[in-house]
């Protein structure tokens, strides 16, 4: 069978409309199961722990607070629980602060690219808007990088309907699921948000080809360095 017949059968309709089912899942670890896991994803796996509850510690004295004000001015649920695809085509629940009005996310589901930007600054509430600015809202993936489900570096993760459709547009897109998403991507240090898909799928395959733990610290310093600056710039516009 040629490859594009049997990318065909796996994102056919069904599959892209329940996304989160056995058989999506099943399909998509067969051909990431064919790809050979190498020594050095032990390696970041244990850097991935150490470094992830590290930051969560670390983070107490700010996350602490952030639940309080949130749970105090905008009520429960206090995590934005999202389904995302990640390692081998398993669906899990991606964390964040909520920063959305309730159930914006039921609103905003059909949206992405633009026009999600958009309609989310529509829906983003007064301290949600402050968390999103100073990218405080990230904090709870770390517990997600704990748990296994993502990585501290990895392509970032998409919800599965936009996961099927991308991948009939890009047939290449599967192989990110040869590895975990990840809280901050090769992609994303290089080129902005406006950047089209297929040039960050682009990255993403450079750093699944690659993912050296040279790359993986580079990756993590550069996006240590732009956190700070747009926390600075957060607090300014805030202030």
């Amino acid at each position: 069978m040629q490859p594009g017949a049997e990318w065909g059968r796996l994102y056919d309709q069904e599959v892209a409309i329940t996304p989160s089912s056995d058989s999506f899942i099943l399909r998509f670890s067969e051909l990431t199961e064919a790809s050979p896991a190498r020594p050095r994803d032990a390696a970041l796996r244990a850097f991935d722990i150490a470094l992830s509850a590290f930051f969560l510690l670390v983070t107490l004295p700010v996350t602490v607070p952030i639940a309080i004000v949130l749970l105090a001015t905008s009520g429960r649920p206090l995590f934005y629980r999202g389904e995302r695809v990640g390692r081998g085509g398993h669906v899990f629940e991606m964390l964040k602060f909520r920063t959305l009005r309730r159930n914006a996310e039921e609103r905003l589901g059909p949206y992405l690219g633009e026009e999600l930007v958009r309609r989310t600054r529509e829906e983003t509430t007064a301290i949600g808007g402050w968390l999103r600015a100073t990218q405080l809202d990230e904090i709870p993936q770390l517990w997600n990088v704990v748990r296994g489900e993502m990585s501290l570096v990895g392509p970032r993760p998409i919800r599965p309907r936009f996961f099927a459709e991308l991948v009939e547009e890009l047939p290449a897109y599967w192989q990110r699921l040869v590895v975990r998403p990840g809280l901050t991507g090769f992609a994303q240090v290089r080129r902005g948000y406006e950047t089209s898909m297929a040039e960050k799928l682009a990255h993403d395959l450079e750093w699944i080809a690659d993912r050296s733990l040279r790359l993986y610290l580079r990756t993590l310093a550069t996006t240590a360095w732009r956190v700070l600056r747009q926390f600075a710039r957060g607090l300014a516009a805030r202030s």
